[in-house]
């Protein structure tokens, strides 16, 4: 026995508050919330494109502009997001060296290819693994959040490595480029409509 849509229950989903809306009797806005009413988000799929390949354009930058430099007495370095998660490896920080690694390179890549194929297999209309994709997306917002890590780790030092004439740490356009990226791919997740997912056979857009 197949579970119905929404919509052959004259039903639609209210994006802002997620109240279930009866379509006969609130055809344009939510009851509750007043919010424009769609059976589906307008422009899902080309929206959610754009965003992402924003995103991939500034990652380039991200990586291979400094994110930071740093000034200490007769030392005076830049360093790249890689670079510094060489030499905190180098200098037996292996476990930040890991989740500055983890959030800075594997979050963001792992974010652009599954958005990338859950936008194929959506525009292919592929009836395969429909609830592996779906939690698929639902592990996508998850770990968005995290992505920020870098910057949040940037501005900490920035704020507590402030010695003077002794030393001090500066921000880098690099980090500028990948708190771009996590907001690109944060807004490319939340465009993205996973009921678009289970709509094989039917107007995607």
């Amino acid at each position: 026995m197949s579970v119905p849509f929404a919509r052959d229950l004259n039903l639609m989903l209210c994006h802002r508050c997620k109240y279930a809306c009866p379509v006969a009797d609130f055809p344009q806005a939510c009851p509750r919330c007043t919010a424009p009413l769609h059976d589906r988000k307008p422009e899902a799929i080309s929206r959610t494109w754009a965003l992402m390949l924003a995103a991939l354009v500034f990652y380039v930058p991200a990586n291979v502009l400094p994110i930071m430099r740093t000034q200490a007495l007769q030392h005076d370095s830049t360093t790249t997001i890689l670079g510094s998660v060489v030499d905190l490896w180098q200098g037996g920080a292996w476990d930040i060296a890991v989740i500055i690694f983890v959030a800075s390179v594997g979050v963001p890549v792992t974010k652009f290819l599954a958005l990338g194929l859950l936008l194929i297999t959506v525009q292919r209309g592929d009836r395969r693994s429909q609830r592996e994709r779906t939690q698929l997306y639902r592990v996508l917002e998850l770990i968005g959040y995290w992505s920020m890590l870098d910057v949040f780790v940037a501005a900490l030092l920035t704020a507590l490595v402030q010695f003077g004439a002794l030393g001090s740490i500066e921000p880098r356009p690099g980090i500028l480029f990948f708190g771009l990226v996590v907001i690109l791919t944060m807004m490319a997740t939340l465009s993205f409509d996973p009921r678009l997912i289970w709509d094989t056979g039917r107007p995607n857009d």
